[in-house]
């Protein structure tokens, strides 16, 4: 089958394919690229198969790119990379490899190139296609990927058994582009994930989360953490998050399902953030915090219920300061996920604290005071928490959702116009403490403190206006109530 998508004709592969004849070289564009041609979906990374030197066929390309062209050699491995501007392509020859029961690192051998389609994770990732000028553009497809991509299905070349044991990660790797795809796993690789999921245990933290990052990016990340689920790998890699899982009924009254909850809020922010940035595409690297970390936050939010849980005869169910027992955990997870433990765990954690707040809100007087303080506490993060209690509405009276939808409008109006009268949001105090200790001729100390706290909470509850010289005469006042100035 000869393939003549105007993709095919790219000028690169055409010249990889004229390099590798003058070496004397059989190469193959395979993997993601080849996959993603016949998805219709952009790849920016191309792999080329090379039956002998991966590394030999890629030197002489950079050579033909000439300046700007950047080659690294990686000979333990056989690979090398060749970057110039936006392109990257990854050589490497074909090979064939074995296991030991103990690691996921193959022990590796020359091979042919049945032999490396043989050793690819899932048949839509083992498709070649030639580059030699004499079958260029024939797809080499052993498995039926064509047919797979057809039936959105994810199954591995091999025995899936195999596949799995060998490699753990690549159950992870079927979830995460079953998840991305909108693909099913094909009975007997869901069966083989479930069957060899103790296996997850030889896989570093790193790389599990680096494939739960894909899924949580994926357009419905809910049905990566289902999967996880219905494989039984969740209690594995996340125990807190299958610990959600449940109905607890006590005298006729339960509560709902907390996970299904979650990851329905998570969908919806998910929904939101696209249905905001429908042109941009979401990266791991994204340095945006309302990006992949918010949807961190919408999957922790509600972690500290099952701590929290208690049963009352008059209200029922009950998960009192679950946001605060939940926003406790975030730093232990993100460590023992091996997550970063910065900006990015900070923000978590502040939007599984606060996420209570708004709702609160509504739900009693919609007081200035209550809303400074909101805008305090939740400074430039405040739209993200917005957007977060907005997904966290899930209930199915459509009534409520709206009266709730309705309330939210009423809160972020006040905001508004309490931020452009007060400025509140990234508060800084009118009078610094240097100053304080100046005009009150203090040395550093504890007062110094409850001074600057007196006069942000006077601020905050609307007794005195975001200014130096009022919240001067309001630190006078204080200072002369506790004996720190004479009375005149």
């Amino acid at each position: 089958m000869i393939i003549t998508d105007p993709k095919i004709e790219n000028p690169v592969l055409r010249m990889v394919g004229e390099t590798a004849d003058q070496l004397g070289l059989e190469c193959y564009v395979v993997g993601g690229w080849v996959r993603d041609l016949f998805l219709h979906r952009p790849s920016d990374d191309i792999d080329v198969v090379v039956v002998g030197s991966g590394i030999a066929l890629a030197e002489a390309v950079a050579k033909r790119l000439g300046k700007g062209a950047h080659l690294a050699v990686f000979k333990t491995y056989g690979t090398a990379q060749v970057k110039r501007g936006g392109l990257e392509l990854e050589f490497v020859g074909a090979r064939k490899e074995s296991y030991t029961r103990d690691s996921r690192n193959p022990i590796v051998e020359d091979g042919t190139l049945q032999e490396d389609q043989n050793r690819r994770d899932f048949t839509i990732n083992a498709m070649a296609i030639c580059l030699n000028a004499e079958r260029y553009g024939e797809l080499l497809d052993s498995f039926d990927g064509i047919g797979d991509l057809e039936r959105c299905l994810i199954r591995t070349p091999l025995d899936p058994d195999i596949t799995f044991s060998d490699d753990p990660l690549r159950m992870m790797r079927a979830i995460r582009f079953a998840t991305q795809l909108g693909f099913n796993l094909d009975p007997e690789t869901f069966d083989a994930i479930a069957r060899n999921r103790e296996r997850i245990h030889i896989i570093t933290r790193e790389r599990i989360v680096e494939e739960l990052h894909k899924i949580m990016l994926s357009r419905r990340p809910s049905e990566g953490w289902i999967l996880l689920d219905k494989t039984g790998l969740l209690p594995l890699i996340f125990p807190e998050l299958a610990a959600l899982k449940g109905v607890e009924v006590k005298e006729g009254r339960g509560h709902k399902d907390v996970f299904y909850h979650t990851l329905k809020v998570l969908d919806n922010v998910a929904e939101l953030q696209q249905a905001s940035m429908p042109d941009c595409q979401l990266s791991i690297v994204n340095d945006q915090l309302s990006t992949l970390w918010l949807r961190w936050a919408a999957l922790l939010h509600d972690i500290g219920k099952p701590r929290s849980k208690q049963w009352d005869p008059q209200a029922g169910w009950t998960f009192r300061n679950h946001n605060y027992i939940g926003a406790k955990m975030v730093p232990r997870i993100f460590a023992k996920m091996k997550m970063p433990l910065n900006e990015k765990m900070e923000y978590v954690k502040k939007m599984v604290d606060l996420h209570m707040r708004p709702i609160n809100l509504i739900e009693d007087t919609v007081t200035d005071s209550a809303v400074r303080r909101l805008l305090f506490e939740a400074g430039d993060d405040i739209e993200d928490l917005m957007l977060l209690c907005d997904a966290d509405i899930t209930s199915r009276n459509e009534q409520k959702v709206e009266r709730f939808h309705r309330n939210y409008q009423l809160v972020r109006q006040k905001m508004v116009e309490l931020e452009e009268r007060d400025r509140i949001r990234n508060f800084q105090p009118p009078v610094k403490g240097e100053e304080i200790m100046q005009l009150l001729h203090l040395e550093p100390c504890s007062t110094v403190g409850e001074l600057k706290s007196a006069i942000k909470d006077a601020i905050l509850d609307g007794l005195i206006p975001n200014e130096h010289e009022p919240a001067k005469a309001y630190l006078f006042k204080l200072a002369r109530e506790r004996g720190l100035l004479p009375e005149n």
